[in-house]
């Protein structure tokens, strides 16, 4: 079972590029990671303008609410650089021999998923309430499409980002029941004899051993007539 579990074949295998590009979980990362790239992209470039003609200062667009805005990039930048780690795990994840190693990694990656999914889902609601509390102005305006996808993304990458984190738990639910079905079929106690190994009942060896059948002694005339004396 060592190098076999958590989703994953035995570790030693060659890493198919293609193949790996295919599987729902990349397709998933990438997605989450150009979302990521949409939201924070959207608010640093075009969510911070003059609310007119006659003021220069740069304002948020989520009703001028500095805070707002500065969450939105923080997510999504926690989001860009998360997903680049994970999918550099996810391609050598077969390299990982140790069982628990792999665990760990598929550990980090439920409670990672799981936390970006509830970051992605609070910077939902606040984008969204702050838009609704936004007077739109003639310099607001410019950056409303923007806004409105940032907050469309946002809620996009919290489906994205809980399904990565059932993804995860399934994962994590399969090698553990490996690993309890190796337990069970192999044991822990080293003193107790490998399966299928001769032996008795008790599990002690036994004595027993092979006999050929006895020697019959035949006597066959002698070649050239001689006799044995007898005394």
């Amino acid at each position: 079972m060592e190098g076999a579990s958590f989703g994953a074949g035995r570790a030693g295998g060659a890493i198919d590029p293609v193949d790996f590009l295919k599987q729902p979980q990349t397709l998933l990362r990438v997605t989450t990671w150009i979302f990521s790239i949409v939201v924070f992209g959207s608010i640093v470039n075009e969510c911070y303008v003059n609310k007119d003609s006659h003021d220069p200062e740069l304002l948020c667009i989520f009703n001028e609410n500095e805070s707002a805005c500065s969450y939105g990039i923080a997510v999504g930048l926690i989001a860009f650089f998360g997903c680049i780690f994970f999918f550099v795990v996810d391609l050598y994840f077969q390299q990982i021999s140790s069982v628990k190693d792999r665990k760990r990694a598929v550990l980090l990656d439920l409670g990672f998923s799981g936390f970006l999914a509830f970051l992605w889902f609070v910077a939902f609601c606040f984008l969204a309430n702050q838009w609704q509390r936004t007077t739109l102005t003639r310099g607001f305006s410019q950056g409303a499409d923007a806004a409105r996808a940032a907050i469309t993304f946002s809620f996009f990458s919290i489906i994205i980002w809980v399904v990565l984190a059932l993804r995860a738990l399934q994962r994590y639910r399969l090698g553990t029941d490996m690993s309890l079905f190796a337990t069970e079929q192999f044991g822990t106690d080293p003193s107790a004899p490998y399966p299928g190994y001769p032996g008795g009942s008790s599990g002690v060896e036994s004595t027993e051993t092979y006999q050929s059948p006895p020697f019959t002694e035949t006597l066959e005339p002698n070649p050239k007539g001689y006799q044995v004396p007898a005394y």
